[in-house]
């Protein structure tokens, strides 16, 4: 059977197809006349954790309002977008949900663009979403996801919890206790002099050992131009980026990607070495960067496009990510916080 978790349709942001498509005006699905909201429409409101299919998943993000009538809108995350997007085009007929995009996709660099229609669809079934993802004119076969409503998390950082055993995830000798994103051996990094490096052409890398509630202390240093990441639970990416001097934003270093702005860019100069010293309770996180708290208790709603797991509920490992560019790690240090 055809490995569609390695399908050519999930790329990981800026990767594949995604570089090549741009914003195209134009109407996805034929104007209809959205039905008064049933109760099969309203049951596709909220938040979803999905999986694509395949023995490789990755994870992906969708939330749905007002669903049935005409003000209904959403956001959706995937390793294919790279980002939290708004959804353009949204329906619901006859218990199926569909949205997507418009797009101009350029075949092959230096080729006219031709207009391409990303359409995802799904239907509930015992209480999962069953969805396709498929872009119009293309030779791939739809890719297969199933969505679950992402868990209520009571948990907060109260003052109650304290400080379990430090555990070095780096041993500064070898990649023990480390694997692929997939499961497999580590491709595209290697150790040396204390130090874990990846030439920017490297699979993401996950830590073996999971966690839930927990303190991170991570030194990297990051080349010119580079890009990485280190993603809690590996659902939730603080972002790793050679900025510095730059304005803030939700892509910045130092920002929960895409999700929630650092209050300042508290980056150094590429080539120095840097820190960040995180703090996960449930789903609030706090970021120390280089010493400047820049994120205190932010909430987050939900996965980034970096997340391998969708198991919002469960223990995640610690993921580093390596195909944006050079990156190395010398101190990874984290620190169980229990009850």
């Amino acid at each position: 059977m055809r490995d569609r978790g390695n399908h050519p349709l999930v790329n990981r942001r800026g990767v594949g197809l995604a570089i090549l498509l741009l914003f195209f005006p134009g109407p996805l699905f034929p104007a209809v006349k959205q039905p008064l909201a049933a109760s099969r429409d309203e049951q596709f409101n909220g938040r979803w954790d999905i999986k694509t299919s395949g023995e490789r998943p990755r994870a992906w993000w969708l939330e749905i309002e007002n669903a049935g009538t005409p003000a209904a809108k959403g956001k959706f995350i995937s390793a294919f977008s790279g980002d939290l997007n708004v959804i353009e085009q949204i329906s619901t007929n006859d218990g199926t949900l569909r949205f997507g995009w418009t797009r101009q996709q350029r075949p092959s660099p230096g080729a006219e663009p031709v207009t391409r229609k990303l359409v995802y669809a799904a239907k509930l079934v015992n209480g999962k979403l069953q969805g396709t993802f498929e872009v119009e004119g293309s030779n791939q076969p739809p890719l297969e996801w199933i969505g679950v409503r992402a868990p209520t998390i009571k948990e907060t950082d109260d003052g109650t919890w304290r400080e379990g055993k430090p555990i070095d995830l780096f041993n500064g000798e070898n990649m023990t206790g480390w694997m692929s994103w997939d499961g497999g051996e580590p491709v595209g990094w290697s150790v040396k002099d204390g130090t874990l490096a990846s030439t920017g052409r490297g699979q993401d890398i996950v830590s073996q050992q999971k966690f839930w509630n927990f303190m991170l202390h991570v030194e990297f240093r990051i080349g010119q131009h580079s890009n990485s990441g280190v993603a809690l639970r590996n659902r939730y990416e603080v972002q790793i980026l050679d900025d510095y001097g730059r304005p803030p934003d939700t892509h910045s270093a130092g920002a929960l990607y895409s999700r929630i702005a650092p209050s300042e860019n508290a980056s150094k100069a590429a080539g120095e070495w840097e820190t960040y010293d995180i703090r996960l309770v449930g789903r609030e996180v706090t970021v120390v960067f280089n010493g400047k708290k820049v994120i205190e208790k932010g909430v987050i709603d939900g996965l980034t496009a970096m997340a391998h797991d969708a198991d919002e509920g469960e223990p995640g490992g610690i993921a580093l990510q390596g195909d944006h560019g050079p990156v190395e790690f010398r101190k990874i240090t984290i620190t169980p916080l229990v009850k």
